[in-house]
C-alpha cells in the first residue's frame, strides 16, 4: 500500500495527492460493497485559461478551475457510474454507492489496497502552464493579430485564441493500480476573412485557420510563433481569393502532408475502436487478417509520441499508452480497446481508455493516429498526375461508423493539370467510403509529417485532444462534390 507525500524534486515541490491513498481505497470499498467485478476512481482537478482577441481587441480572458471525483462500478456487461465535484468524504462516498447500486452485483464489501506504479515520461513541463501569467498569453493573440493585418491589407477579419489547461489526475482501482499523472496542453489558433474580388468581379470572401500546439511548454511559441500561424492563416485565406468551382465526379486526388491526417482519423480510426467492434456496428467487425487497404497503407495509433497533443504518459483507466500497429501492408492487425471492452472481448487494454472529465466513463479513443511514410517522393506524386485535385488544407467533416461512409470539406485546393498545380478551387468536398478510400491508395510519400496541434476529436459527446498525421497521399477514383460537372 502507497503513501505519497510532498517532496522537493528537481523540478520543485510536488504537490500534494489530489486526495488520500486511504480515502481512494475507501471508495473503492464502498464501490464494491454491493459485489462486483472491479471498481475503479478517477481524481481531477483542471485549471484552465482562455484568451480571445476578436475586431482588434481582447474579448475575454477567463481563468477556470474544474474538480471532482468520478466512480465506476463494474458487474459483468453492467456499468454503474457516478460522479461528485463535491470533495468531501460524504459526497464521495455516495457517489461510490450509487455507482455500486447501478451495477447491481453479488457479493460482499472488500478492503481494497493500491500502490502507485512508476510511469514513463513522454512530455514534462518544467514551469506548469497554470503559472504562466495571463498577460504574457494575452500577448500571444495580440501579436497574431498585428501579424495577419499586416500580412494582406484584404485581410478584414482576425480571432485569435490562445487556450491551456494543467490537469492532475489520480486513477486507482480494485486490481491494486494507482496512477498518478500532470497532463499540460495548449494551443494558439488564428481564423481570418479575407475580402477581395472573384473571377466575374463580384465581392467574395473567403476564409484561413491555423494554429497548433501540444503538451509543451509555454516557451513553444518562441519558435512556433504568433507570427508564424498568423501569416499561415492569412495565407490560406488569400490564396483561394478568385477561385474557381471545382468539377464533380471521380478524381484523381492528392494530400497535403499533415492536417490532412483528419481524413484518416475521421474515416478509419473510429471504426477500428473496440465499443464500435464489440456492438458490430463498425465496418471492420470480424474482419482481422483481412486485406482492408492498398498494400502500400499502414495506419499506426501512438499515445508515446513526446510532447503530442494527443499523447498521455498514462491513459484515463490507469493503463500505459502504447504504440500500435492497427492496418499493415493493408491488413487489419488490431483494434484500440479500453478495458472494459477489452475484458468483455478478451482482449487486453491498449491504453486507450480515454475521457473528457470525471464527468464521464471512459471508452475507446484514438491518441496520435498516422499513416506510416511509403517511397514515393512528393515530386513524384504529383507529377504523375494528369488531371485531378490537390488538397492542401481541410475543413470539417463526418463519418458514418456503420458504413464508413464520410463526407470532408476542402477550404484550400487546388486542380493539378499534368502534373503541375493550377488555379485554386472553391466547393471542394471528398465523398467515400474509409475502406474503399484506403483501397485506392496508390502512391504514398516519404515526406511524413504531423499535424502542428490542432486536433480535438467529439465522441458520444465527449471531446479529447488527438494528433493525426499523414505523409503526402495519392487516391485514385476518389468522388469529388463540386459546383461543376
Amino acid at each position: 500500500m502507497a503513501r505519497v507525500a510532498a517532496k522537493k524534486s528537481a523540478v520543485g515541490l510536488t504537490p500534494p495527492p489530489l486526495l488520500p491513498v486511504p480515502q481512494l481505497e475507501r471508495l473503492l470499498s464502498a464501490g464494491m460493497e454491493r459485489g462486483a467485478d472491479f471498481a475503479e476512481v478517477y481524481v481531477e482537478r483542471t485549471v484552465t485559461t482562455a484568451v480571445t482577441l476578436e475586431e482588434n481587441k481582447i474579448k475575454s480572458a477567463q481563468s477556470g478551475l474544474q474538480q471532482g471525483v468520478g466512480v465506476r462500478v463494474v458487474s459483468g456487461a453492467k456499468v454503474g457510474y457516478a460522479y461528485s465535484d463535491d470533495l468531501d468524504d460524504e459526497a464521495l462516498l455516495r457517489a461510490a454507492r450509487t455507482a455500486a447500486m447501478i451495477a447491481q452485483g453479488t457479493g460482499s464489501e472488500k478492503s481494497f489496497n493500491v500502490a502507485r506504479a512508476p510511469l514513463p515520461m513522454f512530455y514534462r513541463v518544467q514551469q506548469s502552464l497554470k503559472d504562466i501569467e495571463v498577460a504574457r498569453k494575452a500577448d500571444l493573440v495580440v501579436r497574431a493579430n498585428k501579424a495577419a493585418h499586416l500580412y494582406d491589407k484584404r485581410i478584414k477579419q482576425v480571432v485569435a485564441t490562445y487556450a491551456d489547461s494543467t490537469k492532475r489526475v489520480m486513477v486507482a482501482n480494485t486490481e491494486g493500480h494507482l496512477a498518478v499523472d500532470t497532463q499540460d496542453l495548449c494551443r494558439l489558433s488564428v481564423h481570418v476573412v479575407a475580402e477581395g474580388r472573384g473571377k466575374d468581379g463580384k465581392p467574395e470572401r473567403r476564409t484561413g485557420f491555423y494554429g497548433g500546439g501540444g503538451r509543451v511548454p509555454f516557451s513553444h511559441f518562441d519558435t512556433f510563433t504568433p507570427e508564424m500561424v498568423a501569416h499561415e492563416a492569412a495565407r490560406q485565406a488569400i490564396a483561394v481569393l478568385g477561385a474557381v468551382d471545382a468539377r464533380a465526379g471521380q478524381q484523381t486526388v492528392v494530400l497535403a502532408p499533415g492536417w490532412s491526417g483528419i481524413l484518416l482519423h475521421e474515416a478509419v480510426g473510429h471504426g477500428l475502436e473496440a465499443d464500435f467492434i464489440r456492438k458490430g456496428t463498425s465496418l471492420f467487425a470480424g474482419k482481422l487478417g483481412q486485406q482492408v487497404a492498398s498494400n502500400l497503407v499502414t495506419v499506426i495509433d501512438d499515445g508515446t509520441m513526446a510532447n503530442s497533443r494527443g499523447s498521455l504518459n498514462v491513459d484515463d483507466e490507469g493503463n500505459a499508452p502504447e504504440f500500435k500497429v492497427l492496418i499493415e501492408r493493408g491488413v487489419l492487425k488490431g483494434y484500440m480497446y479500453d478495458a472494459l471492452n477489452a475484458k468483455l472481448m478478451g482482449g487486453r487494454s491498449t491504453g486507450s481508455g480515454r475521457r473528457e472529465s470525471f464527468k464521464h466513463m471512459p471508452m475507446p479513443r484514438m491518441t496520435n493516429t498516422y499513416l506510416a511514410p511509403g517511397d514515393s517522393t512528393p515530386e513524384e506524386i504529383l507529377k504523375g498526375v494528369d488531371k485531378g485535385i490537390y488538397c492542401a488544407h481541410f475543413g470539417g467533416g463526418q463519418v458514418d461508423i456503420t458504413n464508413g461512409n464520410f463526407v470532408f470539406e476542402v477550404n484550400e485546393a487546388y486542380e493539378i493539370e499534368k502534373g503541375k498545380m493550377g488555379r485554386p478551387l472553391k466547393g471542394v468536398t471528398l465523398i467515400g467510403v474509409g475502406p474503399e478510400a484506403l483501397k485506392n491508395v496508390s502512391q504514398v510519400g516519404n515526406d511524413p509529417m504531423p499535424d502542428p496541434g490542432l486536433g480535438t476529436c467529439g465522441k458520444d459527446g465527449q471531446s479529447v485532444p488527438v494528433g493525426v498525421g499523414l505523409p503526402t497521399l495519392r487516391i485514385d477514383n476518389m468522388t469529388v462534390g463540386g459546383t461543376k460537372v
